[in-house]
């Protein structure tokens, strides 16, 4: 995706291991160590001079033949959205590589910064990343409901005053509502703010209404989860992938099908994208090899979701906006969602906006001609805070699914080399949340549903980029609860 620049940004949440347990530690890793706390103080002051400097040092010839205005942009990003960050420790080291544990001076949060370096001195460094890690231990007790609400309020409002949140906030505990918000403009251009009942793009949160959409299906009988794509799409570009490919392997990205958003959907236009028939006719041109054979490995496909919609149209007879709608929203009373039209009037949506970073300062532009006309099976509609908390206790509560089959949605499949995704859903880890979360130029947006202690956290922003750290702060204090 385009706002992922130079940093990859990991869904696994990740096993404290210490350093010791790698026996000695290498001069390449000191030298990784180096460099991480290196950058973490450059990354506090945001002098993106001083730091273009710095890894012309030290980055290594591969890392320099990317255009320096990405390594730049990540930087300033990660000056902007942290306003430093303050080095813990080393969480986990390697032969040639340091995880170092930071504090996020703006959320309080806890974030991985990884360097890698050359295996041989100098030890130019050959990658970087952010991944989660685990917070040091939490010496202050357990926290009760308010407390956890009162922070929340207060790392909203310090990211809303930086500029770097623009969007709304829910927080529930069994379905009532504990703490919401709404911060920033709708509307850049006319001044218009944001409100609770404002529409956001949810980005791949879609992936969790058509997952629902094939369950409610298999319990009807109508479909199975071991049939093949071929069943139901017998024409499908590539005929013998079809034979292989089943729905669970769509369900769990690990069908072999690719990501979409291919150079062909960059170029063409935007409007012929409306209905799944359109959206198909896009990806069958890309879809004519398998990447890798079904259920061997991982990768995140929009096509295969996309596929999805297809078969669900197929399967009832009804386009599938139709019937999620008929199905999923109404029962659960989500009066405020829906794959609108863009070039509609749709009241209360908000305009996605992304930050770009130069040497003259920050540079807004909106994602108006960033996206498709219609959002779809993959992802690309709309919703409110409040809509997507009667999504979350309509699952809870039984009224779209049964209990085994919420289960079965939101656990790992591990049998199919997908341990961290259920059936459209991230799945639910060592007593972790399960949801989904969506993001694209202007699109940013999250739904932690933690089964297990009746917890509920939704945040939805217009700025790209600008939920994931909130969300992820959000989880450890709800991770602390009494």
């Amino acid at each position: 995706m385009k706002f992922m620049k130079t940093f990859f940004f990991s869904i696994l949440s990740v096993v404290l291991v210490a350093a010791a347990a790698f026996g000695q530690t290498t001069e390449a890793a000191k030298a990784a160590e180096q460099r991480g706390r290196e950058m973490a103080g450059l990354i506090a002051r945001g002098d993106r001079g001083e730091y273009r400097k710095w890894l012309a040092a030290h980055f290594s010839e591969a890392m320099l033949k990317r255009p320096i205005a990405r390594h730049l942009e990540t930087f300033s990003w990660l000056h902007d959205s942290s306003r430093g960050y303050e080095i813990i420790g080393v969480h986990e080291a390697k032969e040639s590589d340091v995880t170092l544990v930071a504090r996020n001076k703006l959320t309080g949060g806890y974030e991985g910064l990884i360097i890698f370096v050359e295996a041989a001195a100098p030890y130019k460094i050959s990658g970087l990343g952010v991944r989660p890690v685990p917070a040091p231990e939490n010496r202050s007790g357990k926290l009760t409901d308010k407390e956890i609400a009162t922070e929340i309020e207060s790392i909203a409002k310090r990211l809303a005053e930086a500029d770097v949140f623009s969007g709304t906030i829910l927080l529930a505990k069994d379905g009532r509502t504990l703490y919401k918000a709404a911060f920033g403009n709708a509307n850049k251009d006319f001044g218009v703010p944001n409100r609770i009942d404002t529409k956001f793009n949810l980005g791949s949160m879609n992936k969790m209404f058509t997952g629902v959409a094939i369950a409610q299906l298999v319990e009807k009988g109508k479909l199975s989860y071991e049939d093949p794509l071929s069943k139901f799409i017998p024409d499908f570009p590539n005929a013998e992938a079809a034979k292989k490919i089943r729905i669970k392997h769509l369900l769990t990205h690990t069908s072999g099908l690719g990501g979409y958003f291919s150079d062909r959907f960059q170029e063409m236009s935007r409007s012929r994208l409306r209905t799944v028939d359109d959206m198909m006719a896009l990806a069958r041109e890309d879809e004519k090899d398998l990447q890798f054979e079904p259920g061997s490995k991982w990768e995140y496909s929009n096509t295969g979701m996309l596929v999805l919609g297809k078969v669900i149209e197929i399967v009832t007879g009804q386009s599938y906006f139709d019937y999620v709608r008929e199905n999923i929203y109404k029962p659960a009373g989500m009066v405020n969602t829906d794959c609108y039209e863009l070039d509609k009037v749709n009241p209360n949506l908000a305009v996605g906006y992304e930050k770009t970073y130069t040497d003259e300062g920050i540079r807004w532009e909106n994602n108006v001609f960033e996206h498709v006309m219609r959002g779809g099976p993959q992802g690309g509609g709309y919703s409110t805070v409040e809509d997507l908390l009667r999504f979350d206790q309509a699952l809870r509560s039984g009224k779209l699914v049964s209990a085994e089959t919420l289960r079965l949605l939101t656990s790992p499949k591990p049998e199919l080399n997908s341990p961290r995704y259920g059936y459209g859903f991230y799945a639910a880890v060592d007593g972790g949340p399960t949801g989904h979360s969506g993001g694209f130029p202007g699109i940013s947006s999250n739904l932690s549903m933690h089964l297990g202690s009746g917890w509920t956290a939704i945040v939805l922003s217009n700025y790209g980029r600008s939920t994931m750290q909130f969300s992820n702060r959000i989880d450890t204090l709800i991770g602390n609860a009494k």
